[in-house]
């Protein structure tokens, strides 16, 4: 099952970015899905996929590199570098995804900005 949910990812996340937009993402994501954000939030399908949608239309262009694609069980880690156009800043980010019945289930993204990443190596300072 693990080579299907990598591929399952590769497609939503090239879908995601590439022409198909939210709408070709909708059908591979499960009706109870789930998106964890570090600041506790948590977002249903229809919150997450309209919040996507909105990110979208400012980051057209966004050059995206699949750093790490890992998968175990029904969980897929994917590590990405993301640079907007034209050289604007990128970030760093880490999706894990649950993936039951062949759709995308639930989602935990943490996102780090490359350039403050010095930063954050002594948050507890």
């Amino acid at each position: 099952m693990t080579i299907e949910n990598e591929q399952l990812v590769q497609k939503a996340l090239g879908q995601l970015i590439g022409e198909g937009g939210v709408n070709a993402v909708e059908p591979l994501v499960s009706e109870d899905f789930r998106h964890h954000r570090p600041d506790g939030l948590v977002r249903t399908k229809s919150e997450w996929l309209a919040d996507v949608g909105k990110a979208l239309i400012p980051l057209a262009g966004m050059q995206v590199e699949i750093v790490h694609l890992l998968s175990g069980g029904d969980h897929v880690v994917v590590h990405t570098r993301r640079q907007l156009p034209d050289g604007g800043p990128a970030i760093v980010v880490v999706d894990i995804l649950r993936i039951a019945d062949g759709q995308i289930a639930e989602a935990w993204e943490l996102i780090e900005p490359v350039a403050e990443a010095e930063a954050h190596l002594s948050w507890w300072s």
